[in-house]
């Protein structure tokens, strides 16, 4: 048998090949890629294995310096090796980057080699009521009063279990607390919850609780990838974002640059439509009604020729009535919705536009069971429509060369009408017909921390809403 001493050198020789982990633990030169550090754990574990057993048939022999030697390296391999484990599940650096229609932190599971991550974001913003807030309710309290709010609390959870199966999640705290009074004081939700199986590059399978593909904000929601504290208002009343059913669906990528998505949902439930909009009609996958499927389906393009440049579009349509009575009839209400928009990000600039189209069927009749019930959901449009644009730029590149901070100071305009058709012998409520006017800046110290500030301007064709000056801060992890 070799000298204890010779076994030694040799393993540790190889461990400082194969690791880059000098005699004394510290590492030489890290691993390039989250396969290439599985090897070495695995190579490593065996070697260790392998001094471990040399170790107890030593053990039996009277101590000496050269046992105590082999412990304590043996010790700092077998540190490194945890060490290695940690990064495997949690790397030390992760590249933050959008894939398959998520924001880049719910991204980070796709770049796991294998096992847990986690994720997540936040936001928190203080509101001052500018000019008119609304007057006073009967006990003489302002109506819309200055506020500040924790806004949403999110933490991503995902899990690599193979390279063609994943599980990924998000689940979101609102406004600091919940419990206390209803949904407005704060709730805790799943906002989507899916198992992807990944077969080809052109078609891979998604199932769970699925966010619908419309429009910018509705999948990518997470604060430094948008301007403003507060979500497009066409993106919350046209399109009820955050939107997120239970279904089943494909999606992939058919040319280079050529991306769609697909779903079969639960449709959506007609009790829940008001003059507001559609919002409230969402099921959020709890207990979901599924009577009434729907389908829903998104496809963008981003052409190499013209960088940063995507362009698209998507559509709902499905059946909201779920085998229900309305006014003692039994309706369909099929409710359509669609979108195009464009961005566009170039050397500093970022430019966005979308426009949404929406119709729900049989109207008429549940306008008349909403009023005949007096249930504040009121008139039902049959049509309804709204479109923004935005332009924002990034200010710090000719202040500070090579910097990674990020200034963009932003305009944005908004117009939108929930009512934009009333059925026949219903009368509109020009206080649905909104243009808003908003301007901002976005400051980043850092790419995954932004504070924000921004000042909106409502115009309505009836009546007054107050305009609002919003300072908030917002990171992802």
């Amino acid at each position: 048998m070799k000298p204890l001493n010779s076994i030694l050198s040799a393993a540790i020789s190889t461990l400082v090949v194969s690791t880059g982990v000098d005699a004394a633990g510290i590492p030489a030169e890290k691993p390039q890629s989250m396969d290439e550090m599985w090897k070495i754990i695995q190579a490593q574990q065996q070697q260790i294995d392998s001094m471990t057993k040399k170790l107890e048939a030593v053990a039996q022999k009277p101590a000496t310096g050269e046992v105590s030697n082999l412990e304590r390296k043996t010790n700092v391999l077998t540190e490194e090796v945890e060490k290695l484990r940690t990064e495997l599940v949690v790397p030390e650096k992760v590249e933050y980057k959008s894939a398959y229609g998520l924001g880049p932190a719910a991204s980070k599971v796709y770049q796991a080699s294998k096992g847990l991550s986690l994720g997540g974001y936040g936001e928190a913003n203080y509101q001052a009521r500018v000019n008119d807030q609304g007057g006073r309710d009967e006990d003489g309290n302002v109506k819309n009063p200055n506020n500040a709010d924790l806004e949403r609390l999110v933490i991503y959870a995902g899990y690599k279990f193979t390279d063609s199966i994943l599980f990924n999640s998000e689940i979101e705290f609102e406004h600091g607390t919940t419990g206390e009074g209803g949904e407005e004081r704060g709730e805790v939700s799943v906002e989507f919850a899916s198992l992807d199986f990944f077969i080809n590059r052109m078609a891979n399978v998604r199932a769970g609780m699925v966010l619908m593909p419309m429009g910018f904000i509705n999948q990518i929601h997470e604060p430094p990838f948008y301007f403003g504290n507060n979500r497009p208002e066409v993106e919350k009343r046209i399109i009820p974002s955050t939107w997120h059913e239970n279904g089943l669906g494909l999606f992939g990528e058919l040319l280079p640059g050529l991306t769609y998505t697909t779903y079969v949902v639960n449709g959506m439930n007609a009790r829940g439509f008001a003059s507001s909009g559609i919002a409230e009609g969402r099921q959020g996958g709890s207990q979901a009604m599924a009577e009434d499927l729907a389908y829903v389906g998104r496809m963008d393009y981003a052409p190499a020729f013209v960088p940063g440049l995507s362009v698209g579009g998507s559509a709902y349509l499905g059946k909201s009535g779920q085998n229900q009575f309305f006014g003692g009839q039994k309706a369909d209400v099929m409710t359509e919705l669609y979108e195009a928009h464009l961005q566009w990000k170039y050397r500093g600039v970022e430019f966005r536009t979308l426009g949404s189209f929406g119709h729900i069927g049989n109207a008429a009749l549940l306008s008349a069971s909403n009023l005949a019930a007096d249930n504040g959901n009121g008139v039902i449009g049959s049509e309804n429509y709204g479109w923004y644009s935005e332009l924002g730029y990034d200010i710090l590149p000719h202040f500070l060369q090579d910097t990674t901070q990020y200034l963009a100071p932003f305009f944005r305009y908004e117009r939108l009408d929930t009512l934009a058709k009333v059925p026949v012998g219903q009368l509109d409520d020009l206080t649905k017909d909104i243009e808003i006017f908003q301007i901002g800046m976005n400051y980043k110290p850092i790419p995954n921390v932004v504070i924000k500030a921004d000042y909106r301007n409502f115009n309505q064709k009836a009546g007054t809403s107050p305009d609002d000056f919003n300072l908030g801060v917002g990171f992802i992890f």
